[in-house]
């Protein structure tokens, strides 16, 4: 039995998602689920346009011998779902976004005018995960990061780090997460790359990190098979510690894929690589707010924002009309006409988790305003401008942050 909390519990009784034994680790999103989903991809779609990322779209299958050259083939093959290839070259369903990245960067041939390159994706990526971790939306088979590469100068390097970490602590804010921690994750054992190349890409990571003002925990062993990385870590209202977000500097790939750059004077030169996320991964992110807010998300992520009741028959056409109003201003809306009680409207819209009941009757249309009753229980009687103007302000909290 499930705890009410859990977001298990939470993604059925707000009717977002479900999962079953026929996919595994794997996610079936409901109509208002996906919409969560969209809101928060949007959001961090926000963030990328205004940070000056290029959106890119890279094949869900690569073969053998790109996996091979990443290093991926050597060090994450237990973790890849392989497919039947031609003759004796395997494919496999890409496990990251990197190496269909560095393929776009080689097209590319970019000269020191085009750098910083900053790309980003939507990525759906596969993992092999055993049955056993598999753990809600925590641990999946197939999942989407808010995946990003920076291809840079050396002297770039800082200010791409900087940019990164402090527009982080706003982007976290809006999603309810005040408590930000930063830890720093050297080299494993298992790993790409000699010790003079490490010693390179972990000094230039801390120091950007210094430069940014971090405090950072040090995680010794617990980088990236080709980079050491900056991890962000959220609290959650129980105290529990979430890794999200993550920047880390690979010096190995750009190596091996053979990628360079024209300089000023004319020469090749080899541009540095940056893999950075502020999700991480989008499921397990939206778990994590579903338990952080126990799915009584903030108005602006709510996938139903405001239930407008109407408490009598001759009310329901003055509730259309305040909800169409609603709408044209961009709030989602529906409308509660059913011969209920108010008292089951309130428990019903409580418990989809609606921010705003908006409840009109006879007095309401008499008055030409509105009661608008708050998901915790506060209530306020407003004309019918001020309604709409309160309303649309929560609704839009985040959209122009």
């Amino acid at each position: 039995m499930l705890d009410a909390h859990d977001h298990r519990s939470l993604g059925q009784r707000l009717d977002l998602f479900h999962l079953q034994e026929e996919a595994p680790g794997m996610v079936f999103w409901h109509p208002r689920g996906y919409l969560l989903y969209r809101l928060i991809e949007s959001r961090v779609r926000q963030q990328m346009q205004r940070e000056g990322y290029s959106e890119v779209r890279t094949p869900q299958v690569l073969a053998q011998p790109i996996w091979e050259r990443s290093g991926h083939w050597e060090n994450f093959r237990e973790n890849m779902f392989e497919l039947a290839g031609e003759g004796e070259r395997h494919l496999a369903m890409k496990p990251v976004n990197c190496p269909g990245h560095i393929q776009l960067v080689h097209r590319m041939a970019p000269s020191y005018r085009d750098l910083p390159l900053r790309l980003g994706e939507f990525g759906l990526v596969h993992r092999n995960e055993p049955g056993g971790a598999l753990h809600g939306l925590f641990r999946l088979r197939q999942f989407t990061q808010d995946d990003g590469h920076v291809f840079c100068a050396e002297e770039q390097l800082r200010e791409e780090v900087f940019r990164f970490c402090r527009s982080l602590q706003a982007f976290y804010a809006d999603f309810g997460f005040e408590d930000v921690e930063v830890a720093f994750s050297s080299r494993p054992a298992q790993r790409a790359g000699s010790d003079e190349v490490w010693d390179l890409a972990e000094s230039l990571l801390l120091d950007a990190a210094k430069q940014a003002g971090l405090q950072c925990l040090m995680q010794p062993g617990q980088g990236a098979f080709y980079g050491p990385k900056l991890e962000f870590v959220l609290k959650d209202r129980l105290g529990r510690a979430w890794q999200c977000g993550t920047i880390q500097l690979d010096l190995v790939l750009p190596e091996r894929f053979d990628l360079s750059y024209v300089d000023a004077s004319g020469q090749k030169r080899r541009p540095m690589m940056l893999h950075r996320a502020m999700l991480g991964s989008l499921e397990r992110f939206i778990g994590i707010l579903l338990e952080h807010h126990e799915g009584a998300l903030p108005a602006w992520l709510a996938p139903e924002q405001v239930v407008v009741a109407a408490v009598s028959e001759a009310a329901g056409a003055y509730a259309q009309r305040f909800a169409a109003k609603l709408r044209e201003l961009g709030c989602r809306v529906s409308v509660d006409v059913r011969g209920e009680s108010l008292s089951r409207k309130i428990v019903d819209a409580r418990q989809a988790g609606v921010p705003w009941l908006a409840v009109v009757g006879n007095r309401e249309v008499e008055w030409n305003a509105v009661r608008l009753r708050r998901r915790n229980g506060q209530q306020l009687d407003l004309p019918w401008e001020e309604a709409v103007a309160a309303l649309v302000s929560e609704c839009r909290l985040a959209a122009s942050a």
